[in-house]
Order: C-alpha cells, then structure tokens, then sequence
C-alpha cells in the first residue's frame, strides 16, 4: 500500500467516515436481518481501515491476530498437506495412471477399473471385506450395549469389569492375537480340546478356525472380542447421559425392563449408536492387521479365504510394484466407505426429522 501525505490520509479518512454515517443510518431503517448484519460486518470493516489509517499501520490489528493464530495451526497443516493431502490427491490420479516406481509413468485412463472385473481375487477380498463387516458391526455394537447396561448398574466390582471388558483394546494386538491362536490351536488349544473331551467331535473333524472357511469367522470374533470394551465406554457415556426421570415416568406407566429398554433407553442413545456404526463401519473396511496376524502365518500372506480389500491393496503397490492398479482398488474401498457413510447420515437424519 503506498504511502499517503497527511491531506491524502485526511481525505480518505472523511471520504471512509462519509460511508460509515451512511451506514449506520442504514441499519437503523434496514427491517431485513440478513441485510442487516452485512452492514453491521462492514461497519466494522470501515472503522479498522480508519484505524489503520490514522496509526500509520500497514496490517490492521484483526490482521496481525489472524496472522498469530494461522502461525500457530501452520506447522500441522503444512503437515497434513504433504504426509496426507497430496499423497491421497496422487492416489487418486495413480487410479488413471500405469507406474511401478521406476519406469515413466503412463496414462491409461479406465483401464485400471475394468481389470477389476476379471480379478478373481480383488473379487475374492471384495467379498471377505463385506463378509466381514455385515459379520462384526452388529455383534460389536450389540456385545458393547449389553455390556454398557449391565455395567451400568450398581454391581459389585464393576469397576474391576469394566477395566477387564477395556483392556483387549488397550493390550498389544500381537499379545493377543497370539493368545487367541493359542486358544483356538487346533491341535493344543482348550477350544478344540473342550469339543474333543466333553462333545466328542473326531478328531478329524475338529474345526480349523485359521484356515478355510472359518477363518472369517474367527476374525470377527476376534474383532468384537477386542473392539467392544472400546465402545461400551462410548454407550456407558451415552446411558450416563439419561435422565432417570424418564426410568420414573416409565414405571409410573407400569413399564417392565424390556419395555423401559425399548422406549426410553434405545432412543436415547440413537445418536451414540449412530456414531458406534459409523465408526465400526469405516473401522472394519479398513481391516489389515488383525486378519495378517490370525490368516497370515509365519509367512504373513492371506489366501484367498482370508484376503481383505487393505491386504490386496499393499500387496499389489508394494509386492508386485503396479501402483496404479492399487490406487484404483484404493478408489474402490473409498467410494464403498463414502457411500455407506452418505446412506448412515441421511438414514439419521430422516430419523431426527420424524
């Protein structure tokens, strides 16, 4: 901004301090609300310039506070912005590009998405992914609310419970997942040894619950064993949130458990619940680490039976190099994760609206 003499600086404060009066008795007359607070806004803008003006500042004051605080949120932006932002913008160019690390990189426009048709194994990860997630978000979220009502109550202990019903989603994932293959070994775990002595299932018939087709249902689970501490604290905040008087006018009504369950505690925690499935849901689609440290083996490659849609996708970037083809799996489970996002917050909000 250049310079101004003190009759330039006169001259634009009269001419500023002329639009200012107008103005004010603008607003005085102006029966619109939204109209009127743009004037208001601009009132405000009018007398910082004036400000500004006569202390001979180059920034105003809102300025300079404006600056301090962007200075402050600067260093984590700029952060997110390279480790995240543009890594997830190249991701989505990669999905139309052909590029293994070394070579020139290619365009090869759709091409990447129509070889998803004929992967029999993207197919194959596609179908575990759902399998997985229709399998443990409702048992987590029932096992979680069970455990949050009866936690609730005035037990004995239940301080002790609540930590022991805690602590899987705060242990080490490899502790546990070694615990549970010791558990479930199907040779020298008590599972199988339970189903050998007290039922008398054959030897040969004893389940493989980390190989074949059981190997799903080990890692749901797993996963509701080790996720519902995590949300029964969440639901324990959400029933703590109730007002007992509406337990009172319930049993004045002559309502029973169940019917007091019914009306009166599930519909209070619909937004709780909202928030547990929206978080199960996206938690789930990005399964990776449970099903490599129960599936994977020594080895810690998935088969077939196994594979979930996170695995196929380090595996083809990072073990066969075709970065492109990954990128457009990666397409995939977002457009898959936005879209059961997009349907979950429209169902909720038809839900507050009714």
């Amino acid at each position: 901004m250049p310079k101004m003499d003190a009759a330039q600086k006169e001259a634009r404060i009269d001419s500023l301090q002329g639009e200012l009066t107008q103005l004010i008795e603008a607003v005085r007359t102006e029966a619109d609300e939204k109209k009127k607070r743009r004037m208001i806004t601009k009132i405000g803008s009018l007398h910082r310039q004036i400000d500004k003006i006569r202390a001979n500042r180059i920034l105003s004051r809102e300025t300079k506070r404006d600056l301090v605080a962007y200075s402050f949120i600067a260093p984590n932006f700029i952060g997110f912005c390279v480790f995240t932002l543009i890594p997830i913008v190249f991701a989505f160019c990669l999905a139309f590009l052909q590029w293994d690390g070394s070579n020139p990189i290619e365009w090869v426009g759709i091409k990447n998405f129509t070889r998803l048709t004929d992967d029999i194994f993207f197919q194959a990860a596609l179908k575990n992914t759902i399998i997985y997630c229709v399998g443990t978000v409702p048992l987590t979220m029932i096992a979680s609310l069970a455990l949050a009502i009866v936690l609730n109550q005035k037990v004995k202990g239940r301080g002790i419970f609540r930590t022991l019903a805690f602590f899987p989603y705060v242990a080490s994932l490899v502790a546990i997942t070694s615990v549970w293959k010791m558990l479930f070994h199907p040779s020298k775990g008590p599972i199988n040894n339970v189903l050998y002595n007290v039922f008398g299932v054959a030897q040969e018939n004893l389940p493989q619950w980390f190989t074949g087709g059981l190997v799903l249902l080990s890692m749901i689970l797993f996963s509701v064993w080790k996720y519902m501490g995590y949300y029964m604290v969440i639901y324990l905040a959400g029933l703590q949130g109730i007002s007992s008087e509406l337990y009172e006018a319930a049993s004045l009504d002559g309502a029973g458990t169940w019917a007091k369950f019914r009306y009166v505690t599930w519909p209070q925690l619909s937004s709780t619940t909202f928030f547990v499935v929206v978080m199960l849901t996206i938690n789930c689609f990005k399964v990776y680490d449970i099903a490599v440290m129960l599936a994977g083996g020594g080895s810690g490659e998935l088969t077939t039976s196994s594979t979930v849609l996170v695995y196929y996708i380090y595996q083809k970037a990072f073990i066969d190099w075709d970065l492109g083809y990954s990128s457009a799996v990666a397409m995939v489970l977002f457009l898959m994760v936005l879209v059961v996002t997009i349907i979950q917050f429209r169902g909720q909000a038809k839900k507050e609206r009714a």
